[in-house]
């Protein structure tokens, strides 16, 4: 009685078909388990590195500081710090102080000067550019001003007469914006030359005691500014980034008593200010995501515990010979269950196991540019180990419990009347049900953002919405087949026996052809919509950024720039576009340059043609007026122009335009002005398609003014696009992984159809039809199955995103809306994939015919 048992895992060599059937059904469930963890784990460490990118190196941690600062309580303040910052896994903390700007201060003889002196510790000198001089005790000048004032290493400034350290050093001035490493620096560090800063230079001191003299010399009682803080590593993780802000926390509580049993306790703030909500938000996105997927999640596991179902009912009605046989001679229910576990149970652990390592492996294809927890892997090990057990649980019950049914209760279920009644039941309305829930949910995704909240409020039942109505549209196609199916005895195709045979093989297998449909539509429609989205709110965030900026960055400049006193630098000649902009009578107003407006300025949302054809227009003279084009057009918009312009005369219209997005606007070419109206535009900016930080220097250098700057990486906040993105990119990869099982059903059912088409096949080759004849029987015959799920997937797909992207747009207040990018490349690629297993489908059938001996065929 033990034989039958010891042999199972050698006994399903037998059936290889049913042994990776198992293996792949195991493997794609443990997968889907295992990723939709690790999705939100990474989704997670990739909002920290996001947040960790936008704000200072030193602001991960705690921060001490205070405007004004006693002089006399610095040192306090210091050792308290000190002191308690081991105990809390920090190293040596960073100590920048800054004096207000101290006037009249003597170099050279001249009295004229107005520097800050500044102190940042040893590791400032670290990231200083030291262009002359030595690290020897003293003060480090900038060169700008050393350079032009002739001011060289051993000069030895004065105060009032009292004289201070010399002058050992002459660093590079920290321009801006700074190197990231003094980011929380600036106010006291860096001399914005640009807007006009009354300071000459910062002078630092190369030592604590060196900053401590001159403080005396000067005769200071307060620090301007005083700041604490600690280079700790960027955290990847969000439990590391709540254990930093645990620990941070936790510092400034035990400096903050320490400071209060001195009697200074109100004089110095202590918080984690930046980092602290960074961590809340970065929490969220975790949270958002994994909510978003769970729903998703749970039904792949219990698609996937429901195809391993299937498994031990083909298991049983393969063995059913050998159960009755051993139940015969005493095996109970369970013993057989035992038997199916011990036949399948190593294919489907192997393949359980090798999902949720792929899942793991592959999770910066699928998943979010994050790190995943390790508590996050644990649990995804657990959710893997948890969906083998049920598959492996589920397998032995279905069988014990049909052995029971059959062997000991003598009643055998009527397959055929359960199969008609899941045919005939109308899933469809219930799936069409959920998806009319989750668009009337839909209405309200992005509402959330344009309240204050950076990231939108989820709700789930939204995001099932697009996968509801492909599954409901898949349901719907799969009963139309079946319906037409039944009915297909009635066509008479005989005068092409190709089609005629590829249709009655069809009808003879109504249930595996559905089954196939429905997958195979689901796939390529969750796909082409998972996709779509997340694409979609990709290029959202680039044209929104890029229309609101008007092109890869913007810089305000004066006048001379803009009237061509002074010229565009020729490193930007190429990259860049001068453009004014006049307000006042309800409209924006822009001044182009049009034969330079093309090279600069983001015009990727408007048509080529259009553009090029208005450009020309606006710059010809137009009797009714100043020649415009308008942008936006709004009932009742005035056509009065700022600044003393003649009125507006329309020569074309656009929906949308850089800079001015789709509020009413107009847009008026240079050439059509006169010195005198140019010269009373008040403002002007710079679009360059070149890095922000070289077009920054270069008009530095020029001596061009730039009160303000602003560049596409930091004009929006990216994280509520990327957290719809990585939302739906799970999307994409249920639908890849049911492309995989459509894929495998497809040959799997020509397989275990393999000796009925041999035989078939044999017969119809004898009767005289050729080869190529049949060849063509079988590529309709799979060609007409994967076509209608391809067209009918496609298409669905496709409006369905094209539908819910616009809905699904984060930030709705921002011109243009969320579009569906070009789903051309998709279609085709999924065309290619089709041609090719249609292909290999129609080879394997055909291949199995022309190996096939029809004698034995006949015979068995």
């Amino acid at each position: 009685m033990t034989m039958p048992w010891r042999a199972a895992p050698r006994a399903a060599l037998t059936s290889p078909l049913t042994l990776i059937v198992a293996a792949v059904t195991s493997l794609l469930a443990c997968f889907l388990g295992t990723a939709a963890v690790l999705q939100a784990s990474a989704a997670g460490g990739a909002a920290v590195a996001y947040q960790t990118g936008i704000v200072c190196p030193d602001a991960y941690g705690p921060v001490f500081g205070k405007g004004n600062m006693p002089v006399k309580d610095i040192p306090a303040m210091t050792a308290a710090v000190r002191r308690h910052a081991g105990a809390h896994g920090f190293g040596a903390p960073v100590v920048g102080q800054y004096t207000s700007v101290v006037r009249r201060i003597t170099f050279n003889g001249d009295p004229h000067y107005k520097v800050r002196f500044g102190y940042r510790d040893q590791v400032g000198l670290d990231n200083l550019a030291l262009q002359q001089g030595t690290r020897a005790p003293g003060l480090w000048l900038g060169n700008v001003v050393a350079d032009v004032q002739h001011i060289g290493v051993g000069t030895r400034p004065s105060v009032q007469g009292a004289a201070l350290p010399p002058v050992t050093g002459i660093y590079q001035d920290l321009l801006d914006p700074p190197p990231r490493w003094w980011c929380s620096q600036q106010s006291g560090a860096v001399v914005d030359r640009l807007a006009d800063d009354p300071v000459d230079s910062t002078v630092f001191a190369t030592d604590q005691r060196t900053f401590d003299d001159t403080i005396r010399a000067v005769g200071l009682t307060t620090m301007q500014y005083f700041h604490i803080s600690f280079y700790e590593p960027a955290p990847t993780t969000v439990s590391a980034a709540e254990d930093l802000l645990r620990r941070s926390q936790d510092l400034v509580a035990d400096v903050r008593a320490d400071l209060t049993a001195q009697g200074l306790g109100n004089l110095v703030a202590a918080d984690v200010p930046t980092f602290e909500r960074s961590v809340t938000i970065a929490h969220q996105a975790q949270d958002n995501v994994f909510v978003s997927i769970l729903p998703l999640a749970v039904i792949s596991v219990l698609v996937g515990c429901a195809g391993l179902g299937s498994v031990a009912l083909q298991w049983y009605q393969r063995r059913h010979a050998q159960l009755r046989l051993l139940s015969a001679r005493g095996a109970g229910p369970g013993a057989l269950g035992w038997l199916a576990i011990a036949e399948l149970g190593l294919p489907i652990l192997l393949g359980g196991v090798a999902g949720a390592i792929a899942a793991r492996l592959l999770l910066g294809v699928y998943g979010p540019p994050g790190v995943p927890d390790p508590d996050a892997e644990l649990r995804a090990g657990i959710v893997a180990a948890a969906v083998l057990l049920v598959s492996l649980a589920l397998l032995g019950l279905v069988v014990a419990l049909r052995a029971h049914r059959e062997f000991e209760l003598g009643r055998v279920r009527r397959k055929g009347n359960r199969v008609r009644l899941l045919a005939y039941f109308p899933w469809e309305v219930a799936t069409a049900g959920m998806a009319w829930l989750g668009w009337t949910r839909l209405a309200h995704y992005s509402s959330g953002s344009r309240l204050g909240n950076p990231l939108p409020q989820i709700d789930p039942l939204a995001l099932t919405y697009p996968v509801f109505v492909v599954l409901t549209v898949g349901l719907l196609t799969a009963r139309l087949a079946w319906l037409a199916l039944r009915a297909s005895h009635r066509a008479r195709f005989w005068s092409r026996p190709a089609l005629q045979l590829a249709i009655r093989r069809l009808a003879g297998a109504r249930a595996p052809v559905t089954g196939v449909l429905v997958i195979g539509t689901l796939a390529i429609g969750t796909l082409a919509t998972g996709i779509g989205i997340a694409n979609g709110q990709e290029d959202a965030l680039d044209t929104k950024s890029a229309i609101f900026v008007g092109s890869d960055a913007r810089l305000d400049t004066d006048s001379p720039i803009g009237m061509g006193a002074v010229p565009m630098p020729a490193p930007l000649a190429g990259t860049s576009t001068v453009v004014g902009e006049l307000t006042g009578t309800g409209s924006v107003v822009l001044v182009i340059d049009p034969t330079t407006f093309r090279q600069g300025a983001a015009v990727g949302s408007i048509p080529a043609g259009d553009l090029d054809g208005l450009l020309r227009r606006i710059s010809q003279r137009d009797p009714r007026g100043t020649p415009v084009i308008r942008v936006g057009h709004r009932p009742g918009q005035s056509a009065q122009l700022p600044g003393g312009l003649a009125d507006a005369a329309p020569v074309g219209d656009l929906p949308v335009f850089p800079m001015i997005g789709t509020s009413p606007g107009y847009v008026i070419s240079r050439t059509a002005l006169s010195h005198a109206q140019l010269d009373r535009i008040p403002k002007w900016s710079v679009l360059t398609t070149s890095p922000m930080a070289d077009a920054t220097a270069e008009l530095r250098a020029a001596g061009v003014y730039i009160p303000n700057r602003v560049s596409r990486e930091t004009a929006l906040d990216s994280l509520p696009f990327f957290v719809v993105s990585w939302t739906f990119s799970f999307v994409a990869l249920l639908g890849a992984v049911l492309s995989v099982v459509a894929v495998l059903a497809l040959l799997v059912a020509v397989e275990v159809r393999r000796r009925q088409n041999a035989l078939a096949g044999a017969l119809v080759l004898r009767m005289g039809m050729r080869p190529r004849t049949l060849l063509a029987s079988h590529l309709m015959e799979l060609g007409a199955l994967s076509g209608l799920a391809i067209v009918v997937g496609v298409v669905c797909g496709i409006s369905v995103a094209g539908l819910s992207v616009p809905r699904f747009d984060p930030a709705t207040f921002l011109a243009p809306r969320s579009e569906l990018p070009d789903p051309l490349p998709f279609v085709l690629a999924v065309l290619a994939v089709g041609v090719l297993v249609v292909g290999l489908a129609g080879w394997i059938a055909v291949r199995s015919v022309r190996t096939a001996r029809t004698a034995e065929l006949i015979r068995a």
